[in-house]
């Protein structure tokens, strides 16, 4: 150790820091797109666009976090086609950018002596959006806005799969048209949703409207929308058209004159309200300080500080493509920055005309599969993990407070169906907290307990949960973050299963433990594969770790009596179980179980998340011996979608087999953009694709123990990378790793340096 840290000195002494990563990952493409498939995305603050040239116009796909009509489904902005005329974009040179680093977009053409180049870029600040043109002569503008909701629209059946109705819609279920009007000079649009939604419909359905009155309601009266305009634009009329498959209306703007710049302005607003004059204030209040011009610094100065702060760069030829593609879903998740809602796993803020995903899916570009706003847990934690060793907190926060918005919602579940304490939270569970319409069943017994889902797949699944407690536990342990407010919500999750799994067991008996003094953890779930386990391994780990954080939290956030409950509490959680496969000792997914209904790996969880067995760690030897020996384990191996493989072999020192799945994760997918990933098990872009694969190549150069600092513990010497992570206590570790030796280090604070152990050659 001695000679560890003199190297350590050394190396920092003769190193000087370096800020952001220095590769060029900007995306350049030289030719216009054929379709919405082969767009460019950008974003920023809440905001997502898809950017491509077709057929001479510029077309933008443009989606806002949070647009949620009465279905629940997470409808489009609208789209926004620009025409230049003369226009530069139809033969001549061409060049479509993605500016990286400054968080914008540039379309540049030059065609029969007019040369012209258009900027699209969010305002991370505010919910507004810009299209600036500069030419070198003088062109006309014709802007238009362009929606398929200019009408009542009968929902396609499949198409019903994109909002919170799945297969249980009402017949000839509608998505009512938006109001769209002219401006004085630019066109306003708003959906404005009834005081009737599927909440309401979905609050009768599963018992609860005595306590309607105190449930979270987002949905009823929401105004979503905002306006398209331009200094020196004025109307010029409507026109009708269709694209991919979808009729749409067209509000088309004309410039005055011809000028060589020209401005356009898209701001986006909602509110919940019965007077849609409250919104549109809010929204003229949004527009008189949309032309900020100290706006633009303050966005240049948010992406510096983004880069700077965290970055994975490698720089051989054949392993360049995954530093690119790392920056790239970086950059894609960072366009939710400042959302009221979290980033969906399902295609954030990215989804265009489904066909281009799927040929059969002929439906409209609001479509998306798993829904709009419905949310996955086990999903959703996939696309936010990552965010904790980059450092990206403030990307965090939409998804921590998604839940801490619905602990009253997932108590008041508790005390309707079995009148105990703690917190309910399902598996797949709508934005206003409760199971989806669809998968709490249709058609349920009488009999069956209605704070169970009726669903195969989905019942008793209510663990993943505490995987966001453990985001919170983390926020403390990671920034220093005073965390009080989160404690009532990490307690209600955990007090839920001591008093559900002891109030069932007085179902069934008369006592509400095991002979060991243990709670009986059934009937449970282990992800969604192994159903009506006993004991189940997830649960267990998470119990175990979750309750275990929460006692190490620093002095002052438990009294001496919540101590008390949750030592005894620990005292009651079930130890894991075990199974011998091959004359080998492997983790059991769980004491037992009924039947396997997914293809999830849940007796690795005590590895990722649970971070009980892996590098340095005891009873590494079992964990090896599971992965290597689990015939389950083996048969459901894959990188594709939220397989987390490529994690658990990063976490078990698995250097050879981390870096095979880490490559194939992060290898550009099938559309023009990078890292448009999927559709794998969800959607296109497949976010939960790209976040484990973020997690899984975090974890090969950088794992912790309490204050240890494991480096390269998952990855190859032979491939050189330089990297900018974050370790717990305000911790940064930069590190370039060339030619087989690490050439730079720096540790910040700089009294951490006595806490890393470099791994590269050894476990």
């Amino acid at each position: 150790m001695r000679n560890l840290l003199l190297l350590l000195i050394i190396i920092l002494q003769t190193t000087v820091a370096r800020a952001q990563f220095s590769q060029d990952y900007d995306v350049i493409w030289d030719s216009p797109g054929e379709n919405a498939g082969a767009s460019m995305p950008c974003g920023g603050g809440d905001i997502g666009m898809n950017i491509w040239v077709e057929k001479g116009d510029l077309l933008i796909y443009v989606a806002r976090s949070g647009h949620l009509d009465e279905n629940n489904g997470l409808l489009k902005a609208g789209r926004l086609r620009i025409k230049l005329s003369p226009n530069p974009f139809t033969g001549g040179q061409f060049r479509q950018q993605l500016h990286l680093r400054e968080g914008y977009v540039t379309v540049s053409g030059t065609d029969n002596g007019v040369a012209a180049t258009i900027k699209i870029w969010a305002d991370v600040m505010q919910p507004v959006a810009h299209i600036a043109l500069t030419a070198n002569k003088p062109v006309t503008v014709d802007a238009a806005y362009e929606s398929w909701r200019y009408q009542d629209r009968v929902v396609a059946p499949r198409e019903n799969f994109g909002n919170s109705w799945k297969w249980a819609a009402p017949k000839n279920n509608i998505i009512r048209k938006d109001s769209i009007a002219f401006t004085q000079n630019g066109v306003l649009f708003y959906h404005h949703n009834l005081a009737k939604t599927i909440f309401d419909s979905t609050v009768i359905q599963q018992g609860l409207s005595a306590v309607k009155d105190s449930l979270y309601n987002p949905l009823g009266y929401l105004a979503f929308g905002g306006s398209f305009y331009g200094k020196g634009f004025e109307a010029a009329g409507t026109y009708n058209g269709i694209y991919a498959n979808t009729d749409f209306k067209g509000w088309q703007l004309h410039a005055a004159r011809p000028a060589r710049q020209h401005e356009l302005t898209l701001a986006l607003t909602s509110l919940q309200t019965q007077d849609i004059g409250k919104w549109q204030q809010q929204l003229q209040h949004l527009i008189a300080k949309a032309g900020d011009k100290n706006l633009i610094n303050q966005n240049r100065q948010w992406w510096q500080e983004f880069w700077n702060r965290s970055y994975i760069e490698t720089t051989q030829k054949n392993s360049w493509e995954l530093g690119r593609n790392y920056q790239l879903f970086r950059y894609l998740l960072a366009c939710n920055a400042n959302g009221y809602w979290p980033t969906k796993f399902n295609g954030g803020l990215f989804t265009v005309d489904p066909v281009y995903t799927d040929t059969a899916m002929k439906l409209t570009p609001d479509y998306r599969n798993w829904g709009g706003g419905l949310h996955t847990a086990q999903n959703q934690r996939l696309v936010y993990f990552p965010m904790i060793r980059s450092g990206d907190w403030d990307l965090l926060q939409p998804q921590l407070n998604f839940y801490l918005r619905l602990l009253h919602t997932a108590e008041l579940r508790s005390k309707v169906y079995w009148n105990h304490g703690g917190a309910c939270f399902t598996e797949q569970m709508e934005n206003y907290g409760l199971p989806d319409f669809a998968e709490y069943g249709q058609k349920r017994p009488e009999y069956f307990d209605k704070g169970v889902e009726y669903n195969a797949w989905l019942e008793y699944e209510w663990d993943t949960v505490l995987e966001f407690c453990l985001m919170m536990l983390e926020q403390e342990r990671y920034t220093g973050k005073d965390i009080r407010e989160t404690i009532p919500f990490i307690e209600s999750c955990l007090q839920f299963f001591d008093e559900h799994y002891q109030y069932l067991a007085k179902q069934r008996g008369r006592m509400p433990l095991d002979g060991a003094g243990k709670l009986v953890l059934y009937p449970g779930s282990a992800a969604e594969t192994y159903k009506m386990a006993y004991n189940s391994t997830s649960t267990i780990a998470a119990l175990q770790t979750i309750s275990k954080r929460l006692l190490e939290l620093p002095a002052g956030y438990l009294s001496a009596a919540q101590k008390q409950h949750w030592t005894a509490f620990r005292s009651r959680i079930p130890e894991l179980s075990y199974t011998t496969q091959y004359g080998a000792v492997t983790i059991a997914p769980a004491r037992s179980w009924e039947r396997i209904y997914n293809v999830e790996s849940p007796q690795l969880y005590p590895v990722f998340p649970w971070g009980i067995f892996g590098v340095g760690k005891p009873g590494l030897d079992t964990a090896l011996n599971t992965w290597h020996k689990d015939t389950n384990v083996i048969r459901f191996r894959s990188h594709i979608g939220w397989k987390q493989d490529n994690i658990w072999a990063a976490r078990l020192g698995l250097r050879k087999e981390a870096w095979e799945l880490t490559v194939k994760k992060l290898a550009s997918g099938p559309q023009r953009f990078p890292t448009f990933w999927g559709p794998g098990f969800d959607w296109l872009p497949d976010h939960n694709w790209g976040g484990s694969a973020m997690i899984g190549i975090q974890e090969m150069l950088m794992q912790t123990i309490d204050k240890r600092i494991l480096l390269f513990p998952g990855w190859p010497a032979d491939k050189d990378v330089h990297f900018k992570l974050h370790a717990p206590y305000h911790t940064t570790v930069e590190a370039t790793l060339k030619n087989g030796k690490v050439v730079s280090l720096i540790v910040v604070p700089k009294e951490r340096e006595r806490d890393v152990e470099l791994l590269l050659n050894r476990l």
